[in-house]
């Protein structure tokens, strides 16, 4: 199928950061175990380059501008890596997050990492450009190329492949209001209310250790787990507290940085937190769950943490932020003012974007059991060494463990201080967990 067409804006702005800021390409991990070959892979990846009209695209630089185009799209390239241990699987996904896709060839790559001292363990991680695909449709695809893995095996495999019908872009899936000649108004008072927080209001930061051009940055990954019963006691605990899952990690995000640079008998700390909204939901077009897409947005509220302030009490205020943000349209006016919040990002790249970035998916819905393949945990995260100075993490629950990607941008943060910040966010997710007391900055 052919289905070329302009990228709309938030789809330029994943193409400008890909291409002047090495990569922002979301990078979907999976424990497989069973014997997943390159044979049975490569056969999967090509279905579902077939299915999905814009993994079988390209992009061009044209006289109008950039262009999704199919012609002359390459095959998704796959490689194999060998790795004596388990955990040299975050080896690789290091190399993809420092690796920008060329994307005038192909926008997904795979590389099948075999585990030596267990043939029957593998790891297939997925890189694909943000233009294309976000968290969740990314940790789907990953579900589908193993139903197709399944069937290979079983021989059960149609000749047939079923298109879907490539999506618009996002700008058109959006309310009625956001467009026009008053899309535009509104759109340059919610930048302009954004920049004067900014410039009045600035939030206290990680800083940089040490500056290094956009150029010259690289991205880390820092990987943590939550096992089945300790999960479970956050969620309780989150239902008992009048809170969300979400809230509280970007709570627990935010302590652990607020104790990192709080200084003598400073009383308050001002801080936000960035967090990633889906809009499958709040959208009025039904978006078909196996369409590959970026369909999320996010929503940026401040804080100002005193050395009394309970883990609790920030984490229903950081609740109450973003319900109160989606009911006011903010998802939606983010969408229309990214491109200029990147260019200033890429202008200006000593000015840290927020304290804090959550990009949290929850639970995962898709089978464990493929035949002879049986998914033993999934997630996902973001090569994002654009964004220095920053604690970032992206989250997804599978079979009941939480999966906890911790990036960041060296060498403005070093890795034995991000190990220490991750360390002290997991204690205080740990303590709320099993103990029935407030937390606060004093209390880890």
């Amino acid at each position: 199928m052919i289905s070329n067409r302009k990228l709309g804006h938030l789809e330029q702005v994943m193409e400008k950061v890909n291409s002047h800021a090495k990569t922002w390409n979301i990078v979907t991990i999976s424990r497989i175990k069973g014997p997943l070959s390159a044979e049975i892979i490569r056969q999967a990846l090509d279905i579902i380059q077939l299915r999905h009209t814009r993994l079988n695209s390209r992009i061009i630089y044209s006289k109008n501008g950039l262009r999704f185009q199919t012609e002359g799209t390459t095959k998704i390239p796959l490689r194999v890596v060998k790795h004596f241990h388990d955990q040299q699987w975050q080896e690789v996904v290091r190399e993809e997050m420092n690796q920008e896709i060329d994307s005038s060839k192909c926008l997904l790559r795979a590389v099948l990492v075999n585990i030596q001292s267990d043939s029957h363990v593998n790891y297939l991680i997925i890189t694909g450009h943000h233009a294309v695909g976000d968290g969740l449709s990314s940790i789907r695809l990953q579900s589908e190329i193993l139903t197709y893995c399944e069937k290979i095996v079983a021989g059960d495999l149609n000749n047939s492949v079923v298109s879907l019908l490539p999506l618009p872009s996002i700008e058109e899936l959006l309310p009625p209001e956001t467009k026009g000649l008053k899309g535009k108004i509104v759109s340059t008072l919610f930048f302009l209310q954004v920049a004067f927080k900014k410039l009045f209001y600035p939030p206290e930061t990680l800083n940089f250790e040490k500056y290094a051009p956009i150029s010259k940055r690289r991205c880390d990954i820092v990987h943590r787990q939550l096992d089945q019963k300790v999960t479970q006691q956050l969620i309780h605990r989150c239902r008992q507290e009048k809170t969300t899952v979400n809230s509280a990690l970007c709570a627990a995000m935010m302590f652990a940085v607020a104790s990192k640079i709080k200084k003598g008998n400073r009383k308050k700390i001002r801080m936000n937190c960035l967090t990633a909204i889906d809009l499958r939901k709040r959208l009025e077009t039904k978006i078909n769950e196996h369409h590959m897409a970026v369909l999320v947005s996010s929503i940026m509220g401040s804080y100002t943490i005193k050395t009394n302030t309970s883990f609790w009490e920030l984490a229903r205020e950081v609740k109450q932020t973003i319900e109160t943000s989606i009911q006011r349209g903010d998802i939606f006016k983010t969408i229309l003012v990214s491109r200029h919040m990147i260019n200033f990002c890429l202008a200006y790249p000593k000015q840290l974007a927020a304290t804090v970035l959550l990009s949290n998916i929850g639970k995962v819905n898709i089978p464990n059991n493929y035949g002879e393949f049986e998914l033993e945990e999934i997630s996902f995260t973001s090569s994002q060494s654009l964004y220095a100075g920053m604690l970032t993490s992206h989250t997804a629950t599978f079979r009941g463990k939480m999966l906890l990607n911790f990036v960041f941008s060296e060498p403005s943060i070093s890795r034995d201080k991000m190990e220490e910040l991750v360390n002290n966010c997991m204690l205080y997710i740990l303590h709320v967990c099993q103990f029935k007391v407030e937390q606060n900055l004093t209390s880890v």
